[in-house]
């Protein structure tokens, strides 16, 4: 009898698999786009002339697009069909990535970036929310997730060698155009290979909660970068405040409304929220290793921009191995201690990266990145299995949205804050030690970026220029190594709270069995499992 009866429903079959490696495309991608032009901005800033503010927005715009727009497009793939939206977001993107590619000026790559942003947020909500649908059996659900999770930290990491294997050939642009036949894959197999779901009972469709989101980023993140470029100001300090001031409003809007962008609830939970910061905290540090990684290492130290690429490898390795790791390790560690632990290794990682200097060092290089995208990778995994699993079925989306957005708007906030520290430490420099010794034509270029340093160096006379350039490579390592340390102790604070808030949380669990604190299958994941891993 126990011949004749039928496969596991529940079981994911060949054709469940493909729609993973179909559905980890946008993700890769996404992940890559938020990175890969971190390798270009050498050549970029010797072409478009780009200001510091600038070459900024350039770089954090599309994470602020896409972080401040993938809720909301979560809620329109549960009213449309999350497989429909990921089409349509295929079309968008890839038009966009065309667009960027063919930018002929600052400005025109800023707005082609929001616009890649735009079409990312309409690509990333179906991806988490499918794969719930899809991989219905818990162990296999975790293994797929722990495949996205690794196409998205790796993404990160291995933009810089795509961008610097692309830039070998060919111009900036082609860190654009590679999307272009990706999308066309996801076009073609995506209808065969991947199921339709969409929530029975769409909520309603709210879009200006998503503008005063957007806003209050915005605001926030040019307050900094204003703060950067002019001082501490009335302008910076009124900018940052009606930032503040937005996200306070947009969160009371959301408590008031009866069916808000984000289920506030949720929050509620400790292990829910603990997650998202977490996940929020890895990549705002991790981006900053690789907006100011691939300028060290082209314009410092001289490399080219494929062994800049090469030298991030040790980084998206980290990051798919821990990734990998993760549900293995959950077996028999506690979730607390994992991801406490692997946001620790990965501030231990940004120390080590914190020691380096103009002379050539591969093994700090290498072991710093190494540790910073291990860590980053196991807490990353296991967060954003406690975040998805969070939800109802039917509000899948919702919760990835959740997710993925404190992963963007960590990216984006992450080159908004430290990008901005490193650009001042960077810039008082130039005034203290080269603007008093130097003519203003040759002082106003330098202190905008490192690749404008480098280019008025060919205007000096010859015997001024070895000296000049040392001074202003040691100006950026400096400024890069203090925003390491800066990231060092955001990742270490960020550990030791993670550590504290769930293990408190797991023993009032133990002392109060089958209290859940309003988010039931948080609670069960993280504290009431059968597994008792945590």
């Amino acid at each position: 009898m126990s011949a004749n009866r039928s496969p596991d429903p529940q079981r994911a079959t060949f054709r469940s698999w493909c729609a993973l490696a179909l559905l980890t495309t946008p993700v890769l991608l996404m992940s890559i786009d938020l990175t890969v032009l971190s390798v270009a901005v050498p050549k970029l800033s010797e072409d478009l002339r780009p200001s510091a503010s600038q070459l900024l927005w350039i770089v954090d715009v599309y994470g602020i697009f896409l972080a401040g727009l993938l809720i909301l497009m979560g809620s329109l793939s549960d009213r449309i069909g999350r497989r429909r939206l990921l089409l349509i977001g295929s079309v968008l993107f890839g038009a966009a990535s065309v667009l960027a590619a063919m930018s002929t000026s600052p400005e025109m790559l800023i707005l082609a970036r929001a616009l890649l942003g735009i079409g990312g947020a309409t690509l990333m909500p179906s991806t988490l929310s499918l794969i719930r649908t899809i991989f219905a059996d818990p162990a296999q659900r975790r293994r797929a997730i722990s495949v996205w999770a690794a196409a998205f930290a790796g993404g990160a990491g291995l933009g810089p060698v795509v961008g610097g294997a692309l830039l070998e050939r060919f111009s900036w642009g082609s860190v654009f155009l590679i999307n272009v036949p990706l999308m066309v894959l996801l076009l073609v197999a995506g209808p065969f290979l991947i199921p339709e779901s969409r929530d029975p009972r769409p909520r309603r469709f709210d879009p200006f909660s998503a503008v005063v989101l957007i806003a209050s980023v915005l605001a926030f993140v040019y307050g900094l970068k204003h703060a950067s470029e002019h001082g501490w100001g009335p302008a910076a300090l009124g900018l940052l405040a009606a930032g503040a001031l937005g996200g306070a409003w947009f969160t009371l809007r959301q408590r008031r409304l009866p069916h808000p962008l984000i289920d506030v609830w949720l929050f509620r939970s400790a292990p829910f929220t603990v997650s998202v910061l977490a996940n929020l905290a890895g990549i705002f540090a991790l981006t900053s290793v690789l907006y100011f990684f691939p300028q060290y290492i082209q314009l410092a130290l001289g490399k080219t921009p494929l062994e800049a690429g090469l030298w991030a490898i040790p980084i998206a390795v980290g990051a798919v191995v821990g990734a990998v790791l993760a549900p293995i390790l959950f077996r028999h560690i506690r979730g607390s201690w994992l991801i406490g632990g692997g946001l620790l290794v990965a501030a231990g990682g940004f120390g080590v990266l914190s020691q380096l200097g103009l002379t050539e060092d591969m093994a700090l290089a290498f072991g710093g990145g190494a540790l910073i995208g291990l860590g980053v990778g196991v807490a990353d995994t296991l967060t954003n299995d406690m975040i998805i699993v969070a939800a109802p079925k039917d509000r899948a989306a919702s919760a990835a949205g959740i997710s993925e957005t404190a992963y963007e708007l960590g990216g984006a906030m992450g080159i908004a804050v430290l990008g901005s520290f490193g650009t001042s430490v960077y810039r008082s420099r130039i005034d203290t030690d080269a603007a008093p010794h130097l003519p203003r034509e040759i002082v106003e270029p330098a202190r905008e970026t490192l690749a404008g340093a480098h280019a008025v160096a060919e205007h000096l006379p010859l015997e001024f220029i070895p000296e000049f350039l040392r001074k202003v490579n040691d100006f950026f390592t400096v400024a890069m190594t203090d925003t390491f340390r800066l990231g060092a102790f955001i990742l270490a604070t960020a550990a030791l709270l993670a550590l504290v808030v769930l293990e408190v949380h797991r023993m009032r669990s133990a002392r109060r069995p089958g209290s859940t604190e309003g988010a039931p299958s948080v609670g069960a994941q993280h504290g009431v499992t059968s597994e008792g891993t945590d």
